[in-house]
């Protein structure tokens, strides 16, 4: 049995995490688990699988919960997503927190041994370089949840890094794909929010939308898997159904195919290297689907995939930048103070007026990230 510290149990892949452990309660059980401000949620889930640890993120949330729940440890705020993520009674650290407050638990569950099943991409977008210095120190393996990274990893089994030619990272086109640009002007929050295939958090759906999140995936996946920018291309694959692709240099190509369900790469990280059965998952039924369909993407319809590579190449600091400007855009937008393509406006801004750093310490970085978010609220 594997025992599991979930930080994000509330989220899209913090409920799907549960779901697998609910079917399979012989294999996995929940050890830790952190939630925002959804103390409803975190009581439903105290009384179901009986967690050691709970961390909220208020003080009067914890005092509410360690009245009621007395034979649980409670605990809250940013201490207490370090003390859920190194919790000592878990093996895996499931890392489901959206944004780059999940840096630092992860930096110290590495530290403490974990195994890290990491879903949260700013983590690596932010400080990749940190990370996986961390985890090769410490012997800590760091296994995709992403469908996209996931299905390359699937992928790479057996396989040899010198035969690599190139990642294709798929992309559906998220909720504006068959938009113009001149038709994106006055797109509304809630259309935005829409996504065609995927049911995902508001944040990581309008990343979806400018192309953001997979301009992020580009720059988790050189550092999975120590791939230079230059190998690693996105294709527009409206369907879904093929998650990503390896290319290798004597053309082969291996894809992972599948229905939309985000379960099965959270499964298969929990798994790895086995696989346990999904008995409610969806099959993908090659027949009915019928036909595939694949076109190139365009960094002048997507700028944010653009700036995203260009950040990523740029390296140091630079990455931190993309993610910090784009976090509080997004923000921006979902609170109704900016329209959709003015996401991209900010986020160029502030790539452009910063000096980048190579090499930057985990201070420097938080450093930059703060100095980031004020710059773009400074526009506002």
């Amino acid at each position: 049995m594997k025992t599991i510290n979930l930080l994000g149990a509330s989220g899209s892949i913090g409920t799907q995490t549960l779901d697998i452990i609910r079917q399979h309660p012989e294999d996995f059980k929940l050890a830790a688990f952190s939630v925002g401000k959804n103390i409803d949620f975190a009581r439903k889930i105290i009384i179901e699988f009986h967690p050691e640890l709970v961390s909220v993120q208020t003080k009067s949330d914890y005092h509410i919960l360690k009245a009621e729940f007395p034979g649980t440890k409670v605990t809250y705020g940013d201490e207490g997503l370090i003390e859920t993520a190194v919790f000592d009674k878990g093996d895996v650290l499931v890392n489901a927190v959206l944004g780059s407050v999940g840096l630092n638990p992860t930096l110290h569950a590495i530290e403490s041994g974990k195994t890290i099943a990491i879903a949260n991409k700013e983590t690596l977008v932010t400080a990749g370089h940190l990370v996986l210095e961390a985890a090769e120190k410490h012997q800590v393996a760091l296994l995709p949840v992403d469908s996209e990274h996931s299905a390359i990893f699937q992928a790479l089994q057996g396989e040899k890094e010198k035969n690599i030619k190139r990642l294709i990272l798929t992309a559906s086109g998220g909720s504006f794909r068959d938009r113009s640009r001149e038709e994106l002007a006055d797109v509304t929050v809630e259309e935005a929010l829409n996504h065609p295939n995927w049911s995902m958090g508001a944040k990581i759906t309008i990343d979806s939308a400018t192309m953001m999140n997979k301009g992020l995936e580009v720059i988790e996946a050189h550092w999975l898997f120590n791939m230079p920018y230059e190998k690693i291309d996105v294709l527009l694959h409206k369907e879904s159904i093929i998650h990503s692709m390896v290319e290798f240099h004597d053309s082969s190509i291996i894809a992972q195919l599948g229905t939309p369900d985000m379960r099965v790469p959270i499964q298969f990280a929990l798994t790895y290297p086995d696989r346990l059965p999904l008995s409610t998952a969806n099959r993908l039924n090659l027949a009915k689907v019928a036909s595939l369909h694949f076109q190139e993407m365009s960094f002048e319809r997507f700028r944010c995939l653009q700036f995203a590579y260009s950040a990523g190449k740029t390296g140091g600091t630079m990455p931190t930048v993309l993610n910090a400007a784009n976090e509080a855009a997004v923000a921006a937008f979902l609170q109704g103070k900016i329209k959709f393509l003015e996401i991209e406006d900010l986020i160029e801004k502030a790539l452009t007026r910063h000096s980048p750093i190579q090499h930057p310490d985990l201070t420097l970085i938080q450093e930059v990230d703060k100095e980031t978010r004020q710059y773009v609220h400074s526009l506002l």
